[in-house]
């Protein structure tokens, strides 16, 4: 996997899903080198801010199920740990 990949993914799959007025994907794997479960390939874990229509009248845990979700796919080939701020505005 090429530096960057996965964080395009995820990016590109959160803008299809959720048309985000804002979104910041930052890699924050490297603060997690040497913990137990973390890959040395790195990509694993992510800070994530989605500000979203999508988001509004929903509490945090369905915002959160929302994106677990449409990630799946990523979580079952390396991704590890998501750091989440979801906002309706």
């Amino acid at each position: 996997m090429s530096k960057d990949e996965r964080k395009n993914r995820i990016e590109q799959v959160i803008k299809e899903h959720f048309n985000p007025s804002f979104l910041e994907v930052v890699d924050d794997s490297k603060s997690h080198q040497g913990h137990k479960s973390a890959p040395e390939s790195g990509e694993s874990h992510y800070n994530v801010v989605i500000i979203s229509k999508y988001f509004l009248g929903k509490n945090r845990i369905e915002r959160e199920r929302m994106v677990y979700k449409i990630l799946d796919q990523e979580f079952k080939t390396g991704l590890h740990a998501l750091s989440l701020k979801l906002s309706d505005s």
